[in-house]
């Protein structure tokens, strides 16, 4: 779980940093911007956990299939992650980065669950993957 909030973290910076762009220099609507923001951090962790995470459980699937998967389920993260953006956002009235990072956390566990289960076919009892050795 700590290599994952570690990729997880770096998807942060990368969905942070484009939100940031798409939110102040194009006239996307907030809550697209922050869907197209939180897609290419979805292709940036996918990468990462598939190198690094879950190394070790990726020899059961071809990449292209670990990656519809790893997207299918973060589309569902992502579906849960605006919705509470945009409740936190226009709800709450929480400053954009804030809401942003809250609406991230919660979802992590979410994700983190999904991806180990049904992404790297990780079983319930089975060890965690090794961290990378090299």
């Amino acid at each position: 779980f700590f290599q994952f909030c570690l990729v997880g973290a770096s998807g942060v910076v990368v969905d942070m940093g484009i939100l940031s762009l798409l939110a102040h220099f194009t006239p996307l609507p907030l809550l697209l911007a922050k869907a197209v923001a939180c897609e290419i951090a979805i292709g940036n962790n996918f990468l990462w956990n598939d190198c690094w995470t879950f190394r070790e459980a990726r020899s059961g699937r071809a990449l292209g299939a670990r990656f519809l998967r790893f997207n299918g389920t973060a589309l569902a993260g992502l579906i849960l992650n605006v919705m509470l953006f945009g409740a936190l956002v226009h709800g709450l009235e929480l400053n954009l980065y804030l809401a942003n990072g809250l609406a991230i956390g919660l979802v992590a566990g979410f994700n983190y669950t999904l991806s180990r289960h049904w992404v790297w076919g990780v079983s319930i009892g089975q060890p965690k993957p090794t961290a990378w050795r090299g």
